[in-house]
């Protein structure tokens, strides 16, 4: 992303924080003006009340807090390009004080369905289910018009804000001991990595899809149990949802290590210590936007399907059902944990 793309697209994000979407009216001029924007877009917060509450209600994520995050009273603070871009094109930004982190869902078929079909769910199962280790998404913002920025990919419309699973790790003296894996069932072909072309993607991006896990998370006999009980609520949400593809975002660092946390203090938020020692672990379930019943799933279905006839590749991520994938995506955590009867 080139620098001036890079600062408008962050300023559009900053002055949605603190922009009322009451009062916005849609008109004939407003559409006629942001159609010919490349850079700089107009986003508005989608359902606001909504996310206030579980902000507030449900996360106790304090609001000033969470607004000086993104801008300070000079309005200088500018969000940080992070990362490349991955497999769905996405862009990500963290705020300077990497509290929270915010994801662009530049493809249609995610950001609408999880704006019309997963967000209601999701606010009452959060609400219903407080240590929930779903992806805490604090925002929605959204372009009510069309730019040729957004139609031609340089300005993404759709945005997410989330907490990040990462904070603390920068003010951390161990922090070059932190380690991050972003885990998927490995028996799957995903062919949202195998199917595109080479040039277009890095090396590095194909060897972050599907990452792999080639230790125990060592826990004791209640703090499994736990983990499973929360982990069978929340793909049951996302089995009743449709949704496939979602990940295990799992992060370990030093057992000495106490970094700061933001809102409630959920332990697989703070972090577990492992049962010998040595770690603590954080984790939170994400990216469970891609849903089996979108347009766009099914047109690929036949695709991949066609592929698979040919290659023999395998399952896939975007051939098998929801609850094929949640029964594969348990059995993988399962696999990953050994419980202890003591620490040490």
């Amino acid at each position: 992303m080139g620098p001036r793309r890079q600062t408008a697209l962050s300023k559009s994000i900053q002055l949605a924080l603190f922009r009322d979407p009451a009062t916005f009216r849609k008109t004939l001029i407003g559409r006629i003006l942001a159609f010919f924007t490349l850079f700089y877009i107009k986003l508005f917060r989608y359902r606001s009340t909504l996310f206030q509450t579980l902000r507030d209600g449900v996360w106790e994520i304090d609001e000033a807090e969470y607004k000086a995050s993104f801008r300070n009273e000079n309005k200088t603070v500018p969000l940080k390009l992070i990362g490349d871009l991955g497999m769905s094109g996405s862009t990500f930004f963290t705020t300077s004080n990497g509290k929270f982190l915010v994801k662009s869902l530049p493809r249609h078929f995610e950001h609408s369905f999880f704006r019309d079909d997963l967000l209601e769910p999701y606010y009452e199962y959060m609400t219903a289910h407080p240590s929930s280790l779903l992806v805490w998404i604090t925002d929605y913002l959204y372009a009510p018009y069309a730019t040729i920025g957004s139609l031609v990919g340089s300005t993404p419309a759709h945005h997410i804000i989330m907490d990040n699973v990462l904070y603390g790790k920068d003010e951390d003296p161990a922090a070059d001991k932190w380690e991050t894996y972003d885990l998927k069932p490995v028996d799957y072909f995903y062919p949202e990595r195998d199917l595109v072309p080479e040039p277009l993607v890095s090396e590095d991006t194909l060897r972050k899809v599907g990452g792999q896990f080639d230790d125990k998370i060592r826990l004791t006999a209640g703090e499994y149990a736990a983990l499973k009980r929360v982990l069978e609520e929340d793909t049951g949400l996302l089995q009743a949802s449709n949704a496939v593809d979602y990940s295990l975002f799992l992060v370990r660092f030093p057992a000495d290590s106490a970094p700061d946390v933001v809102g409630r203090k959920i332990p697989w938020r703070v972090g577990v210590t492992s049962a010998d020692g040595r770690w603590k672990y954080r984790a939170v379930v994400l990216d469970f936007f891609w849903a089996r019943h979108k347009l766009h799933a099914q047109a690929m279905t036949g695709v991949v399907q066609t592929f698979n006839a040919i290659g023999r590749q395998g399952p896939m991520t975007i051939t098998t059902t929801a609850d094929e994938y949640r029964e594969k995506f348990l059995a993988m955590v399962e696999s990953m944990a050994e419980v202890l009867d003591g620490r040490n």
